[in-house]
């Protein structure tokens, strides 16, 4: 680990830190399960930035790329305790097997841990999420009401759990696709909205305001508006926490950033890009309703036209025709399958195609993501970052910006942006890759 003057200022990852997830679902069991494998020695975390990737420090000559986990203070994974809510009162055990995820070789030998993981009542209502039926959920008179039971909830977690520090990953379904509107546009007006229970108070914003309210960074691993609201964002810029989102970049989409920046640096032409997916886990059975899948469609279609500028580059991509679909097969269950037909052309107008079949695993690709975005947003804190960390865009399909500003979807300079966050955190000098030692 630096120790510059500047990774001076870093508050140390000591003592425990919580992990509170909204949801206990395919992407929260397999996140914990997983963690739980690689404390044990059962495992390795493979798929996670934050444990098994390296970063360049200064010239190439030096040979200095250390692992990020051992620059950086990050949280120790055997410091982590795990917290849920889901409206399903399965305890984790019970749920990563109806999950059907991982086998029963890899569950078996941690069952005793998932057992003891029993979800907490959510803040849940059927319509924003229509195709979950639920029975662990709280009551309350008022959506405020149901916030303050969330902020205590996280206060009883804490103490409970001796926690030095806790932050949330919203690893739930989908919502009903909201539009921000007067309610979500200052803080008055959002708890004014909470007070009146109004229809654009969604779930998802009650968990982000109780994060926010109790300085616990906040994430969101789904396309929901959550904390990417006025309101929210002004809340955590005054109390000092970061927030991201929006939803876990895993298959179809994460493909996409890597194939669209190629074709935009080669500078072929995109005729048209065709995406389909089957997926039969409960995330697929709730993006069977039209509502939540509007919600995850906006996340999934901006990605290509903000990589692949067409205002810029009307030759090669005007008008270029996207389509995406979602279809529930529940025979598939968690393993996706995504199939892209992509038209693409080249000198003289020449037509080719790419066609792509991902075999994914939906769970296995974001478990490690959840882990990421966790312990980033804990050290982000600790490094006193606060609102909108959008150096984090690689995590997330519709990453959350400053109003005003696109977001940079291109896997590429996401990449870069992240890695020369840390370096400029720990006082290292960012990596341009200019090579003008050659002109010294």
């Amino acid at each position: 680990m630096s120790n510059s003057p500047a990774s001076s200022k870093i508050a140390p990852a000591s003592g425990k830190l919580g992990i509170l997830t909204p949801g206990l679902g395919a992407v929260a069991t397999t996140f914990i399960a997983g963690v739980e494998s690689i404390r044990r020695g059962l495992a390795k975390p493979i798929g996670s930035i934050t444990q098994t990737a390296t970063i360049r420090l200064g010239k190439r000559t030096e040979n200095r790329a250390p692992l990020i986990k051992d620059f950086i203070p990050l949280a120790d994974l055997k410091d982590i305790v795990f917290g849920a809510w889901d409206p399903i009162p399965d305890d984790a055990l019970t749920a990563v097997r109806k999950a059907g995820v991982l086998e029963e070789k890899d569950v078996a030998p941690i069952a005793d841990f998932l057992a003891s993981i029993k979800p907490m009542p959510a803040a849940f209502d059927n319509h924003y999420v229509t195709r979950i039926h639920g029975t662990n959920v709280k009551t309350g008179k008022t959506k405020r009401d149901l916030a303050e039971q969330l902020r205590q909830d996280i206060r009883d977690f804490k103490s409970k759990n001796k926690l030095d520090r806790v932050v949330m990953v919203w690893c739930a379904s989908t919502e009903i696709f909201i539009k921000a509107g007067p309610q979500h546009a200052t803080i008055e007006q959002f708890e004014r909205a909470m007070d009146n229970n109004d229809e654009a108070i969604a779930p998802s914003m009650l968990y982000a305001y109780a994060a926010i309210m109790e300085n616990v960074p906040f994430a969101n691993g789904a396309p929901n508006l959550s904390a990417d609201i006025p309101a929210l964002l002004q809340l955590a810029q005054q109390r000092g926490v970061p927030l991201s989102g929006k939803d876990f970049k895993t298959g179809q989409t994460w493909l996409k950033t890597v194939i669209a920046p190629g074709l935009k640096a080669r500078m072929l032409g995109l005729a048209g890009w065709y995406s389909t997916n089957i997926l039969g886990n409960r995330d697929g059975e709730v993006l069977d309703d039209p509502q939540s899948f509007k919600t995850k469609e906006e996340s999934k279609l901006s990605v290509l036209h903000t990589i692949l500028q067409p205002e810029k580059y009307p030759d090669l991509y005007k008008d270029f025709s996207h389509v995406v679909r979602i279809n529930y097969y529940p025979p598939r269950g968690d393993n996706k399958e995504g199939w892209d037909n992509i038209d693409i052309f080249g000198w003289m107008n020449y037509p080719m195609q790419i066609k792509v079949n991902f075999l994914c695993r939906d769970s296995i690709l974001a478990a490690p993501l959840v882990l990421d975005v966790a312990l980033f947003s804990d050290f982000a804190q600790r490094a006193g970052m606060k609102g909108i960390q959008e150096w984090l865009s690689f995590f997330y399909k519709s990453p959350m910006t400053a109003p005003g500003l696109q977001p940079e979807h291109d896997l590429f300079i996401q990449q870069t942006k992240m890695k020369n966050t840390l370096r400029h955190l720990m006082g290292e000098d960012q990596i341009t890759h200019l090579g003008l030692e050659y002109y010294s």
